[in-house]
């Protein structure tokens, strides 16, 4: 599977931004999809992820209630909507698949990974 994040940039704080994943993969559908980050210094971290078919969606509570994770199974493409944008949500993003049920809040689950698009949100 090939993942390619796009979207990310400068914002202020209190805007909003939205990624995009696309993925060549034959059969889109049968991979949950997750949005993991990476600030200078820390580790890589969760940040959302939903279930193949879009039913379950999973946040990590520094997101919940400013960030959505959607999908488009037609376009191969899974989003994540940011609003209320933080200094704190300064990061690289990556987008990732996995073919595994379980938890998706580790990075254990998800077999490929996208290049990383860069959010910068200045205060």
């Amino acid at each position: 599977v090939q993942l390619q994040a796009s979207g990310g940039g400068l914002v202020q704080a209190g805007g909003s931004l939205r990624l995009s994943c696309a993925a060549s993969v034959g059969i889109f559908s049968n991979y949950a999809m997750g949005w993991f980050r990476q600030a200078p210094g820390k580790e890589r971290e969760f940040v959302a992820a939903i279930s193949w078919s879009g039913d379950n969606e999973y946040y990590a509570d520094s997101v919940k209630g400013r960030f959505t994770i959607s999908r488009d199974n037609a376009k191969n493409t899974v989003y994540l909507q940011m609003s209320s944008v933080k200094p704190e949500d300064t990061a690289v993003y990556y987008c990732a698949a996995s073919p595994f049920s379980g938890s998706y809040y580790s990075d254990q689950l998800f077999v490929s990974w996208g290049q990383g698009t860069q959010v910068t949100v200045s205060s």
